[in-house]
């Protein structure tokens, strides 16, 4: 309701988004960027350190927005070696249908020696 304000957007990682996506789309949100490394479930919960979070709710969440007509649909996937790059095809796969974009993430080591990949899950 701002004179103006011509877009509202988020970025999130979707784990809450399927219950509050309807209320945001009424207060005016029309783009939406979800984080989605993997489509593999371990994987997932493996990048989120929960169990039962569910890959599914991502697809929802991508699907429910769709159905919700938002102006703009954006997926980030961060491509890391190793864990995810095989799956680049099946992203392309998987999204081919919506309308939305895929934008693979260059993956940026934390420093030199150590990622923020693995400072935040431990691994050295």
């Amino acid at each position: 309701k701002l004179e103006g304000l011509k877009t509202i957007a988020v970025t999130t990682n979707g784990i809450n988004l399927t219950r509050l996506l309807p209320r945001l789309k009424e207060a005016g949100l029309n783009a939406i960027n979800i984080s989605l490394d993997t489509l593999v479930p371990a994987k997932f919960e493996f990048i989120v350190r929960r169990k039962g979070t569910g890959l599914s709710s991502k697809a929802t969440v991508l699907i429910l927005a769709v159905m919700l007509c938002l102006l703009f649909l954006q997926v980030n996937c961060v491509v890391m070696r190793g864990f995810n790059e095989d799956e680049l095809l099946g992203f392309v796969d998987f999204t081919k249908d919506l309308p939305l974009d895929v934008r693979f993430i260059e993956y940026m080591p934390f420093d030199g020696k150590q990622s923020c990949f693995e400072i935040l899950h431990g691994m050295e």
